[in-house]
């Protein structure tokens, strides 16, 4: 298995060419199983994957005390070539509800030492706000991160979900590993201008949402029955006509890989691969059948050809609805 190794950004730490992006083990995507999720980690860190996404607030810590257990429970060779990336700063309630971010240093070093200690880990490795907090200017968040660094606690800086201009105030506060951001074949829109700057400040980046939460997984029918506590219940891209709409597109991805011999996600998660050395695609597998599947993209090379067919296939700005609903949308900034 061919895991080369990516480097995220100038400053930044060197991981696989996949990552393993751990929410769906706790939140989002309805009921997971915990001893399956451990399994699928140790999975992944036996096959060269070295880049673990969690969030202090993905199940309310419970992901992240997952996590832990799974490092704590892996060979110390494999516990130790592990990368974990933290996003912190989104504020719940006992009801799951949203209630902003919160990016004040003093919340910054808050959230930081109930991380370690979740766990089980004396630093974390990329550490980054997972939204921007609009009442706290992002040098103040960034320079609460720098001063964790000095004292050994987080090891890079992260951004999350930002444009162009935050990029760069950022940049220029301190040295900024990556950005991690939604980046898939139908949802492009970083192309235009925040790829751009992360290249020109040789930031890397991390793209979460390569299947687009399993709509082009190549597993998603229209019959479907999402539970209350899964966020595709609610995403107007799964919803009726956009749903219909968007099951055509994969339809049109599914002719380009049975062509080639693989499946819809491998031609997805190939696809990012494709974009460039600084992209390190976040897969989401929830169990260890979906994770080899992945790592499967991994041998695939798209020619000319069948990158031509994909654009034409799917062109950017196919997708139909929004990746968010209208009040998360709300949440990404002024800038996007």
């Amino acid at each position: 298995m061919t895991t080369h190794t990516r480097t995220l950004g100038t400053t930044g730490p060197k991981t696989s060419a996949l990552g393993l992006g751990c929410m769906g083990m706790s939140a989002m995507y309805g009921e997971a199983d915990r001893a399956e999720s451990i399994a699928t980690v140790h999975a992944a860190l036996e096959a060269g994957v070295t880049l673990l996404d969690t969030g202090d607030f993905y199940g309310m810590g419970h992901n992240e005390m997952l996590v832990g257990e799974a490092l704590r429970t892996a060979p110390p060779a494999r516990r130790e070539q592990a990368l974990v990336s933290v996003k912190f700063g989104a504020l719940r309630d006992p009801a799951g509800n949203w209630n902003g971010h919160d990016g004040r240093p003093a919340a910054v070093k808050n959230f930081a030492a109930y991380s370690l200690q979740r766990l089980g880990v004396d630093h974390i490795d990329v550490y980054r706000i997972a939204r921007l907090d609009p009442d706290v200017p992002i040098e103040e968040t960034v320079g609460a991160i720098a001063e964790l660094i000095e004292k050994g606690y987080v090891r890079h800086i992260g951004l999350s979900e930002v444009g162009p201009e935050t990029i760069r105030r950022a940049a220029a506060t301190a040295p900024i590993s990556d950005l991690q951001i939604e980046y898939a074949i139908i949802t492009r829109d970083i192309e235009r201008e925040i790829l751009p700057t992360t290249r020109e400040l040789g930031i890397g980046i991390t793209a979460y949402g390569v299947l687009a939460r399993g709509l082009i997984s190549g597993h998603f029918t229209p019959e479907r029955q999402l539970g209350a506590n899964d966020f595709r219940a609610h995403s107007p891209r799964f919803q009726g006509d956009n749903l219909r709409h968007n099951l055509d597109l994969v339809e049109a991805l599914r002719q380009i890989a049975e062509r080639k011999g693989v499946s819809v996600a491998q031609i997805a998660i190939a696809w990012v691969l494709s974009r460039g050395e600084d992209i390190v695609p976040l897969v989401g597998a929830r169990t260890r059948e979906r994770l080899t599947e992945s790592l499967g993209a991994l041998d695939v090379t798209l020619e000319a050809a069948d990158l031509a067919a994909i654009e034409q296939a799917v062109p950017a700005g196919a997708a139909a609805g929004t990746r968010y609903p209208a009040a998360q949308m709300a949440h990404l900034g002024t800038e996007q």
